[in-house]
């Protein structure tokens, strides 16, 4: 007999992470090739369906470091992006079919302003769709297509294309909102539309990408999977192109929270939501802001004594999420400079760091030292410590040794500075409007370069007179865009730091052969 009471299965909704693609994207978020296997294999491991790792042809490293995603997933399906043309698609096959579970994304824009780009009419689109997809399909069992703009796409047109698509082969039909103006009625018509009058609609999963240029991005994602989509795309911390994306910790924890009206499942494992958000917006220089939903800093402080009153009382008067939920540890401060070695390691593993016994050696001297200027070093501290060792290890072309800086009520400010270049020191005075400026100023004495300072920012990573200053400057250069962070309890420090950590950047990327993923046409895809 029947159990009556029993709780109805939920519909899976498969979670496609683009962060390593769309997120990467983001002016100055490019990320090294071993950081991009680092986010990777942490997505994997928090259980993302399909990883978009990158976009095959536009370099040689972005074919590298998805063929070695690919090679190094172990239960992710990994996909590579692939404009409408057999030379992209064939590139992107060679880099993920060693994966256990490969597909391809081709993709091409539709609407009357994207088929005015490359001057095809209707016809000869849709032509081109269907031969690119079969091409594909003839490669790769898991083929999906993407009509880009399809929010602004006509519906004759879109619904022809969609179903050329589908004869060809394709396995997934991803609808992006390319530019973020659809609004949630409209993204769940629309996906409700497709799969009642698209022949062929049901053998293949509908995917939605939305951007967040109106802020909708993670509405319009929920009301799509409302309208029938099975798979949502989105980034972690909801990185990329302008607004960014529909942010992943937002779509699955909603789903989480509200399953009571919205009953789908993913397999994400939520604890380790909070460790990935930190690793992004420390390798792509991006800082989360402090009213960030699911992972801000503030998104489970309580200030307001009404509300910390009820929580007191009960957590849930005002927290519709517990913190550990998303792996947000309930103690934080517990290390101090008589903390051992022993406390550390343990410590950095809560925090997801998992360190060798070399590695181990050096984070505690850091920590030592770090220890015997603050007197509470918090979880906080010990990520920015990790971030600069991390930071500081993808290569020093560019060292600091030595700085001092004399300040006083009137300018100039000066910096003595001693910069170790290839192993060699310099060491040099210059002046400037303020120490940072001074620093800046002497840094660029000994390294002469023609790159423009975009964006200096700083923020203190705890609170206190003694709270280590994290800064982050973002470099422009022939097109090149780099972004340095670096975490001090001395902000001149820090950004001296910072900007020397965007040099090697700089200098690694004038010496990558190949085209620029940026040169490529391929900007605000899908």
């Amino acid at each position: 007999m029947t159990d009556q009471t029993a709780t109805p299965a939920k519909d899976r909704v498969l979670i496609f992470d683009t962060t390593l693609r769309d997120g990467e994207q983001s002016p100055g978020a490019t990320m090294t090739h071993a950081e991009k296997l680092e986010i990777a294999q942490l997505l994997d491991e928090m259980g993302v369906d399909i990883i978009e790792a990158g976009f095959p042809i536009a370099s040689e490293g972005d074919f590298e470091a998805v063929k070695a995603i690919a090679e190094q997933a172990k239960d992710a399906t990994i996909c590579g992006l692939a404009r409408a043309n057999l030379t992209d698609i064939d590139r992107c096959w060679e880099a993920v079919k060693h994966a256990r579970s490969p597909r391809i994304h081709t993709f091409i824009g539709t609407s009357p302003l994207h088929r005015a780009i490359p001057n095809l009419t209707q016809d000869e689109m849709a032509e081109r769709i269907h031969q690119t997809v079969t091409h594909a399909r003839n490669l790769c069992d898991n083929v999906q297509w993407s009509p880009m703009d399809a929010t602004r796409t006509e519906w004759d047109y879109l619904r022809r294309v969609v179903e050329i698509a589908i004869g060809a082969g394709a396995t997934t039909i991803n609808i992006p909102d390319t530019v973020g103006y659809t609004a949630p009625v409209e993204s769940a018509d629309l996906i409700r539309r497709l799969i009642d009058e698209v022949e062929g609609a049901e053998d293949v999963i509908f995917a939605t990408h939305c951007h967040n240029d109106l802020g909708m991005a993670t509405a319009n994602a929920l009301a799509a999977v409302a309208g029938g989509a099975r798979q949502i795309e989105c980034t972690i911390n909801g990185l990329g192109e302008r607004a960014g994306n529909t942010a992943l910790e937002e779509v699955v924890m909603a789903l989480r929270t509200r399953g009571d009206i919205m009953p789908f499942e993913t397999g994400v494992d939520t604890t380790k939501i909070m460790n990935i958000s930190r690793r992004v917006a420390a390798v792509s220089g991006f800082s989360v802001q402090y009213n960030k939903a699911i992972v801000g800093k503030n998104a489970f402080a309580h200030e307001s004594g009404i509300h910390q009153d009820g929580m007191l009382k009960n957590a849930q008067t005002f927290e519709i999420m517990r913190p550990e939920d998303i792996g947000l540890s309930e103690s934080n401060l517990v290390m101090g400079k008589h903390s051992g070695r022993a406390a550390l390691r343990a410590k950095l593993k809560e925090l997801g760091y998992e360190l060798g016994d070399n590695e181990l050696k050096d984070a505690f001297v850091r920590f030592k030292a770090l220890a015997d200027r603050k007197k509470e070093v918090y979880d906080e501290d010990l990520i920015a410590l990790m971030t600069d060792a991390q930071i500081e290890a993808e290569g020093e072309h560019l060292r600091l040794k030595f700085l001092r800086v004399i300040c006083g009520t009137e300018a100039p400010q000066s910096a003595d500075l001693t910069l170790t270049v290839e192993g060699t020191d310099h060491q040099v005075t210059a002046t400037g409007d303020g120490p940072v400026d001074a620093v800046f100023n002497a840094i660029k004495r000994v390294f002469p370069h023609g790159a423009r300072l975009q964006l200096y920012q700083v923020h203190a990573v705890t609170g206190g007179t003694d709270a280590q200053a994290t800064v982050s400057v973002r470099m422009e250069e022939a097109g090149r865009i780099v972004t340095g962070q670096a975490a001090d309890t001395d902000t001149v420090v820090a950004s001296a730091k910072a900007y020397i950590a965007a040099l090697n950047r700089l200098i690694v990327r004038r010496g990558k052969t190949g085209t620029d993923a940026r040169e490529i046409s391929y900007k605000d895809v899908s």
